[in-house]
């Protein structure tokens, strides 16, 4: 449990309370007794099995790059859940603050940054191990998030009566709200959940954790503890509980798989909200049938987007379209001969020291720097600073030829 008790009170005080009891959310989790265990037991074994040896196979150089590009990926897929359709390649814009003179797509591009910002916190180890599922995690999400959208995103508006409110960054919601045919739980009543989600998700073992990611997600969406911006939180969230389990290393991404499956996504996360049916539905309020669909089908789409990703970056298979690319800029004299050894080398070391670029083409000095700065410029090397080693990137406006599939191509 997060030491959170003064907000948690101050969240609570004068708001609607209809004293509901936080047993209505259960089953929390799929017990070991459940029917349904032995073959989520399975899909968990598999997806840890071939989370870890994906990132194995990763050379260093492609590691880091790739979860810089699926950072972006995550970030356009989660968004377009929300129906905000903002392209990786003006991800990528927004991240060098080159935006757009279009109000609209200026929005969706600061929406996209604080999205991104949020997930690479995350990655760099802001909530510690397990600390995503407690009280002070979740706001602390929401909070980054939202408080570096724009004014305009920061608007909620009810469907019933069309008022618009603004959504505070961090702040728990202050009044009821209806999502489909869904009435959540009253805002007094969030807190006391929050306390149990904390209470039924930390601590977990790696096994127990893996399965019950998904219904961490059902169950916070079906509290919707924020006014807005809950599944971007539930997302993020779901990140952060298969990152800390699996290791990850944020090379792959959940959110592409519901994303490409949205229409199904959306089916298990209302049947999800329903009662259980009958004696043979669990014990709990909810339908227990219904949340092991969710789970085994959030577990499926995992394993499919880390096999997806493992063909994608085959160290082959990706070295040949880099490689596909380089030849065809040096016939476009848009780089120079031997660019291309450049490439091969921060593939398979990771990182390349300035001044081993002379002897690695076998020029000078300066045909050396022109070499590195061309490739600067078509944003397929970085540096932290300008003499610091070169790193391999995996820009967004290159990704169709380099990693086909991982997007749409932009219109």
């Amino acid at each position: 449990m997060s030491d959170q008790k003064p907000d948690i009170e101050a969240d609570i005080q004068a708001l609607a309370d209809r004293g509901e009891r936080v047993s209505i959310m259960e089953p929390m989790r799929i017990a070991e007794s459940s029917r349904y265990r032995a073959g989520l037991s399975d899909l968990a074994v598999d997806l840890a099995a071939h989370a870890a040896g994906f990132r194995r196979s990763l050379p260093e150089g492609v590691m880091s790059a790739l979860a810089d590009l699926v950072r972006a990926m995550n970030c356009y897929y989660s968004n377009l859940i929300e129906g905000h359709d903002t392209h990786p390649v003006d991800i990528e814009r927004a991240l060098k603050d080159d935006y757009s003179t279009n109000p609209e797509t200026r929005n969706l591009q600061l929406e996209a940054r604080a999205h991104i910002a949020v997930q690479q916190w995350i990655d760099d180890g802001g909530l510690p191990d397990g600390q995503a599922v407690t009280y002070a995690g979740l706001r602390a999400i929401h909070k980054r998030f939202a408080e570096a959208l724009p004014e305009a995103l920061l608007w909620a508006e009810d469907p019933d009566t069309g008022r618009r409110i603004r959504v505070t960054p961090g702040l728990l919601r202050t009044q009821d709200v209806r999502v489909g045919r869904h009435v959540a739980i009253s805002p007094g009543a969030v807190p006391r959940f929050l306390e149990h989600f904390e209470r039924l998700y930390s601590r977990l073992g790696k096994a127990e954790t893996i399965i019950a990611a998904a219904a961490a997600h059902h169950r916070l969406l079906w509290m919707h503890p924020f006014l807005d911006g809950n599944g971007r939180v539930a997302r993020l969230l779901s990140h952060a509980m298969l990152r800390d389990v699996l290791d990850t290393g944020g090379v792959w991404s959940i959110s592409r798989g519901l994303a490409r499956q949205v229409s199904d996504y959306k089916h298990h996360l209302a049947a999800c909200d329903m009662q259980r049916r009958n004696d043979l539905d669990g014990r709990g309020n909810l339908s227990e049938e219904a949340l092991a669909d969710f789970t085994r089908f959030f577990l499926e789409t995992s394993i499919d987007q880390v096999r997806f990703m493992e063909t994608l970056v085959q160290p082959h298979r990706l070295r040949e379209r880099i490689l596909l690319w380089v030849e065809e800029e040096i016939r476009a004299r848009t780089l120079p001969p031997h660019a291309e050894r450049i490439l091969e080398a921060l593939l398979y070391r990771g990182t390349l020291s300035r001044g081993d670029v002379p002897a690695l083409l076998g020029v000078g000095e300066r045909h050396a720097r022109r070499a590195v700065s061309m490739l600067f410029e078509h944003g397929v090397i970085i540096s932290q600073t300008s003499r610091a080693p070169l790193r391999l990137a995996f820009p967004a406006h290159l990704a169709t030829r380099w990693m086909p599939g991982l997007f749409p191509e932009q219109s």
